[in-house]
């Protein structure tokens, strides 16, 4: 067994002795003067000797104290070193992300290649489904859910906000009707997302229309898809307008394979958000992830905002 005192008060002298100042220890160890001055009155207690002068305005190493100064450097610095090497070979192995089906597919996955570049030993096992998976029974390390964020007992980080827009397939700006002002809707097919409970306020094409200014359109008419992915397909497919996350479009309007006909965008109070326990964030191949998450969509907020301007 090792005969040591307590850790906090090896640190509040070890800081102490070097900066020669309990003021400085103190802001270094995020305590105040009075905590550092008790540590190490604890630790004289302890040892049975004096580690300080005391003076008015400044403290001063006895002998002893300047004898085991740099062993005690040494162990905190061979202490930290032990924890980076446990934190590094902690972001390792298998990183299992529940995701809902829309962003999984429509933004993870062009985005985790970047990841992976900067995190090699970390594989993402990604399960996109609408159901909400239990993070102990299925072996979810994170969680991302579209939603209220409202998750109550666990840490929740906002990702980004989703507004919501009609986009369809080029083809149809063009042709025998084509879609070059908003009363021409009414000579296409309307495809609606069900949302379901996910929103307190109504995200659906009469909200749009609304916001638009349209009347004389019957916007309840159309297909209607549970799963948001789906409705961007139909879209793709040239099957008619269809009234989506634009955050979910973002590659398939930057490659052309949809277009915007109109400007208008419609925020509402559903947001994508990064959920897991509590404790998974000691993790580090968590925390890195969540970290990495949070930084890219940031960045690519910035260049949505930009390209706008």
């Amino acid at each position: 067994m090792r005969r040591l005192p307590p850790l906090k008060s090896l640190q509040a002298f070890e800081a102490a002795a070097r900066w020669l100042s309990f003021s400085k220890a103190a802001d270094e160890l995020f305590v105040t003067p009075a905590a550092i001055s008790q540590q190490i009155k604890q630790l004289e207690s302890y040892l049975g000797i004096t580690l300080f002068h005391r003076m008015t305005r400044a403290v001063q190493l006895t002998d002893e104290a300047k004898t085991v100064l740099p062993l005690v450097t040494e162990g905190f610095d061979r202490l930290a070193e032990a924890v980076e090497r446990l934190s590094r070979e902690e972001e390792t192995g298998l990183l299992t992300v529940s995701s809902v089906p829309t962003f999984a597919i429509k933004w993870l996955v062009h985005h985790l290649t970047d990841f992976s570049n900067k995190y090699p030993n970390i594989d993402v096992r990604l399960d996109a489904s609408l159901e909400t998976k239990d993070f102990q029974r299925d072996g979810i390390d994170v969680s991302i859910r579209l939603g209220m964020g409202d998750y109550p007992g666990l840490h929740v980080a906002r990702i980004f906000d989703e507004e919501v827009g009609p986009v369809c397939n080029p083809k149809l700006l063009s042709g025998a009707n084509p879609l070059l002002c908003l009363e021409d809707l009414k000579n296409h097919r309307l495809i609606h997302v069900d949302w379901g409970t996910l929103t307190s306020q109504p995200l659906d094409w009469r909200m749009w229309a609304k916001a638009a200014g349209i009347e004389g359109i019957d916007v309840s008419r159309g297909p209607r898809y549970t799963i948001e992915n789906m409705a961007i397909e139909a879209a793709i497919n040239t099957d008619g307008v269809a009234l989506v996350g634009l955050s979910a479009v973002a590659e398939d309007l930057r490659s052309g394979r949809l277009v915007r006909p109109f400007d208008l965008a419609v925020q509402n109070d559903i947001a994508y958000w990064l959920v897991c326990p509590h404790g998974n964030m000691r993790s580090a191949k968590v925390r890195v992830f969540c970290e990495w998450l949070l930084a890219e969509a940031a960045a690519v907020s910035v260049q949505k905002t930009t390209a706008l301007q």
